[in-house]
């Protein structure tokens, strides 16, 4: 397959300057699903008051511990923002290389943006919220979900764009894998919006965020094991 990084994409640099620079970008996409799952599937568990079943994990960016969620998505955002710029440099020589980047990019922004507008308190969380969901939405509350959205459209449409072009190298498996990513992050997440509030949908959300996240740390790990074989048989 037709795959590498540009011998010199900026001007001045080496080329194994540029490859440890790409790699080490390509390495921050790795390790942010990881990080996401594990930080906030962990508050998820010993939150007072949270229940995974009927809360979204945006909810923890409040109460006294809400500093360590807006973190995880400020920072996560800032890894997958990285991993995209190290995707297109590897995509460099590529015209298809470009598009998906981008848009994984655009998740990345969205996380980060999701960060700084805090969600509404609701259901019940934190604990002494009254229940249901919140009477009026803050103009924070309406910007985080804004950004969720905008920034999940962007990960739904990186993963079309990946389908193509792996269909395109005839990579069967990883189109398929790409298009299933969608389809069910794009299901759960028109569930989770239609604001249905059933036990199986949340669940199903929580799913779709971790497989998301999964599709992403391997595609990451697919993109750096190509500029490391094409740094060796150069």
């Amino acid at each position: 397959m037709q795959s590498g990084v540009a011998p010199s994409i900026t001007s001045g640099s080496s080329p194994e300057t540029t490859m440890k620079l790409t790699k080490a970008l390509l390495v921050c996409g790795v390790i942010a699903g990881p990080l996401y799952v594990i930080v906030g599937l962990g508050q998820a568990l010993t939150r007072e008051g949270f229940d995974l079943t009927r809360h979204a994990l945006s909810l923890l960016s409040n109460g006294p511990l809400g500093w360590i969620q807006i973190a995880n998505f400020v920072i996560t955002g800032l890894l997958v923002i990285a991993c995209a710029a190290g995707m297109r440099r590897a995509r460099a020589l590529e015209s298809s290389g470009t598009w998906g980047p981008v848009l994984l990019g655009v998740y990345g922004l969205g996380l980060i943006a999701a960060g700084i507008f805090v969600a509404d308190p609701a259901l019940g969380f934190p604990p002494g919220t009254l229940p249901g969901p919140p009477r009026t939405i803050s103009t924070h509350g309406l910007m985080h979900f804004v950004s969720g959205g905008v920034g999940f459209l962007g990960l739904i449409a990186s993963c079309f764009v990946f389908a193509r072009r792996f269909a395109v190298q005839k990579q069967s498996a990883w189109a398929a894998y790409s298009v299933a990513t969608g389809v069910i992050f794009f299901a759960a997440f028109f569930a989770i919006a239609s604001g249905a509030g059933k036990v199986w949908i949340n669940l199903a959300f929580c799913f779709a965020v971790v497989l998301a996240w999964a599709w992403i740390t391997a595609i990451a790990a697919r993109t750096l094991a190509e500029a490391k074989k094409n740094q060796s048989t150069s």
